[in-house]
């Protein structure tokens, strides 16, 4: 059986207030003694008593909840992000509860919906990006939202991104520096922030070089590994002499690196790789994938940081788009081609 306060206060010789007063650091402010206090909260240690969560959520009318909102817990990037929000959120005497869309609107609708029947005081969410609708309602409604990663261009809502224009520009002017003019792109959601920000970073830096954007070259339907590893096989039967990939994200590349090793094409020797993201092992893996790293933990210590503000009764940031840069990590899975 549980220890109830009434036992806690009838073991330390007090009422039932004087020992809930002393166990939620109000003492001072009801005038009750160092004394008394030090002693109800030893008497609680030695009895172990825990204070009911759901009694303090419905006296304080908080739950101390934040949610956090992913669309593939799978994929590293979104549990670092996760893991770094939780982390931040702790710090601040918050709870966090995770959830995983599996990269459909529906079910971003869905578990938004159950998080807010939970009572949670605010938001982070990493959207799958198609629409943000139902997150403008909640906005609106004066609960404390964050977006991070897939944003929405001219939103109302605070965003946390990555340049992932300047990034992308940079992975094509180092494939175009090694002789690579026929590079497949492996993509991931059309129609998210991510992925058309990439597409308009590959094209910045084709242009850079008065080379044209060949749609031909171009596939994927997601930033999965199902579908780099699909993308791979259609593209490397569409166009044979591509010397290229570059993968939008590092699921897509891990499909990629499945596929060629089916058909049988070695990477760098055969075909070189970049992707976007990074994951923690990759210097470990058998080829170390060439990468436009983003920050982490900046992403998800921007997004906590954003929302906590806003908990503390702070007014909403002024300032709505937050960009954090990324930078491009060169290992070894380009081989320079002759032209």
């Amino acid at each position: 059986m549980s220890v109830t306060l009434k036992q806690v206060a009838d073991a330390a010789g007090v009422s039932v207030s004087v020992a809930s007063r002393s166990l939620n650091g109000r003492a001072r402010e009801y005038r009750i003694s160092e004394t008394t206090e030090k002693s109800v909260k030893t008497t609680a240690a030695k009895l172990g008593f825990q204070p009911s969560q759901v009694a303090r959520s419905l006296r304080l009318k908080r739950s101390g909840l934040v949610g956090v909102v992913v669309p593939d817990l799978s994929n590293p990037f979104f549990a670092s992000i996760a893991r770094e929000v939780t982390l931040a959120a702790e710090q601040d005497g918050y709870s966090v509860i995770v959830v995983d869309t599996r990269e459909t609107t529906a079910n971003e609708e869905k578990l938004v919906g159950q998080l807010l029947a939970r009572q949670i005081e605010a938001l982070v969410v990493c959207p799958v990006g198609q629409t943000q609708d139902h997150l403008s309602a909640i906005h609106d409604s004066g609960l404390p939202v964050v977006l991070v990663d897939r944003g929405f261009p001219d939103s109302k809502l605070t965003q946390v991104t990555s340049n992932h224009r300047a990034g992308a520009q940079q992975a094509t002017e180092l494939l175009l520096d090694h002789g690579h003019r026929l590079i497949g792109i492996l993509q991931g959601l059309p129609g998210t922030l991510p992925n058309d920000e990439r597409l308009a970073g590959l094209r910045a830096g084709l242009a850079q070089r008065n080379l044209d954007f060949d749609t031909t070259l171009l596939a994927g339907d997601n930033f999965s590994e199902r579908s780099g590893y699909e993308s791979t096989h259609a593209l490397l039967r569409r166009h044979r002499g591509i010397t290229a990939l570059f993968a939008f994200s590092t699921p897509n590349a891990l499909g990629a690196l499945r596929a060629t090793l089916e058909l049988g094409r070695r990477v760098p020797e055969d075909l070189s790789l970049v992707t976007f993201d990074d994951i923690p092992f990759a210097d470990f893996m058998s080829v170390p994938l060439t990468t436009v790293a983003q920050d982490v933990t900046a992403l998800g210590r921007t997004a906590a940081d954003l929302i906590t503000q806003q908990l503390s009764g702070s007014k909403p940031p002024r300032l709505k788009n937050h960009c954090v840069q990324v930078h491009l990590i060169n290992r070894n899975s380009i081989r320079e081609v002759k032209r």
